[in-house]
């Protein structure tokens, strides 16, 4: 962990104070001083830049997001939700362009992404994903269903069946995306103080531990730590989830697994795993751990439980056989957002000047990327393409207060788990995964 900037010095006034140092404040940030160079805008963390979920995730700069096409459709339009799918492909491409116009060394590789399937149970939802693509106007380029041989032959998965594949997907070391993104923001005139606490976001005003920093405009950029803040602790809920990444695998190694192309992987359980190949010659995998703490506690600093780290190099196993006992370099954990509805929204009260962005649910890299320009629109009062995405709207609905948020979310997590071991013994879906979705509201 680098050291941090200097903290908020004392009290100040900005036009634009944006609270968090992730993704979502620093795109929005870069981008608004390079639309606007006279603009006053400060940055504030509490931590360093990165320390939560942007430099702590799988890195995946996906062109998906996690809300539902439909939820989106039934309050706007089909074209409008269509408008959102090629938004998010082109932020994928959007970030790579400011990785290298910017010289950040972040192991930007586009490569796409491969979704596996290892049994024929996984395979028909893979199908089902691709049918609902097509409904939804992708094209075979966009989105497609590859067989055993070809999945195979990008990455020799045990016993795959089959993959989907979509080209807008690429990978990254996120701790360096965000760091050489705090610096280009710098670059662009914004002013960034770390090791800053905030207290409080109030109309105009956002308090500190140091001073209080006066804004007409100010923007939550908080993600899962947004439970922190007094009067939101239900608004967006912790998810936990945790990372190992494995020593360098040996060229043998390497030359029996293929995957040359550097495709991001999800394999295909309930509980998914997600991996990439670093460029460094390693394995990163993360799944969840222990999913949610009472009352929305957002600590998930500290050591990997050891059982955590066994379960995702078991996960690593039957992903890849041989590498079950492959020496593990680092683990580490971290928290997610999550709205009730599962939809990530950007939002600007004009009654309050208050800003908002994020519940990505685990998707947030190129996801972050087109919040910043759109949260940039929003605040330099532009009426644009961005502006009218119909993810462009105010929080939706609470979770449900303790102790139903607990059981609710620890039960769906039993709940996905026992899915997963009945339809492996069995081969046939589990009502139990439906149940699941049903409890959890996706």
């Amino acid at each position: 962990m680098p050291a941090p900037r200097p903290p908020l010095p004392g009290p100040r006034t900005a036009d634009v104070c944006i609270v968090g140092a992730g993704l979502t404040g620093l795109w929005t940030a870069y981008e608004l001083r390079r639309a606007d160079p006279s603009a006053d805008v400060v940055v504030l963390e509490a931590e360093v830049a990165g320390f939560g979920a942007s430099g702590r995730n799988g890195g995946w700069v996906s062109g998906e997001l996690a809300g539902s096409r439909a939820r989106w459709a039934a309050r706007s339009s089909r074209d409008a939700v269509q408008a959102l799918d090629r938004a998010i492909r082109e932020a994928v491409d959007e970030v790579g362009a400011v990785v290298a116009r910017e010289g950040i060394e972040c192991a930007f590789h586009k490569g796409g992404s491969l979704h596996v399937a290892q049994t024929p149970l996984q395979l028909e939802r893979l199908r089902a994903v691709v049918a609902d693509d097509r409904a939804w106007g992708l094209s075979e380029h966009d989105s497609r269903l590859l067989d055993a041989r070809e999945a195979a032959a990008r990455v020799a998965v045990a016993g795959v069946a089959g993959a989907h594949f979509t080209p807008h997907c690429a990978r990254v070391q996120p701790a360096a995306l965000v760091r050489g993104l705090a610096a280009a923001a710098e670059r662009a005139g914004a002013v960034v103080h770390e090791a800053t606490r905030v207290t409080s976001i109030e109309p105009g005003v956002v308090r500190t531990e140091h001073g209080d920093v006066r804004a007409p405009l100010v923007v939550r950029a908080t993600e899962g730590y947004t439970a922190d803040l007094p009067g939101a602790r239900r608004e967006v809920l912790p998810l936990g989830s945790s990372m190992l990444v494995t020593e360098p695998l040996d060229e043998a190694t390497w030359a029996r697994l293929g995957w040359a192309g550097a495709e991001t992987l999800l394999d295909g359980q309930s509980l998914y795993a997600y991996l990439q190949r670093t460029a460094d010659g390693r394995i990163a995998i993360g799944g969840r751990g222990v999913p949610y703490r009472w009352g929305s506690a957002t600590e998930r600093e500290g050591v990997v439980p050891a059982a955590t780290v066994d379960a995702l190099r078991r996960r690593l196993g039957r992903l890849f056989a041989g590498l079950g006992d492959v020496a593990v370099a680092d683990a580490w954990h971290g928290i997610l957002g999550v709205p009730r509805d599962w939809s990530p929204r950007v939002w600007l009260d004009p009654a309050t000047g208050i800003a908002s962005a994020g519940g990505y649910v685990g998707e947030g890299v190129a996801a972050a990327n087109l919040a910043g320009r759109t949260l940039r629109d929003l605040l330099l009062g532009r009426r644009t393409e961005l502006t009218a995405l119909p993810w462009v709207e105010p929080p939706g609905r609470a979770w449900e207060p303790e102790p139903l948020r607990f059981a609710g979310v620890r039960g769906v997590h039993a709940l996905m788990a026992a899915a997963d071991r009945r339809e492996a013994r069995t081969g046939r879906a589990s009502a139990l995964g439906r149940l699941a979705a049903r409890v959890a509201g996706r």
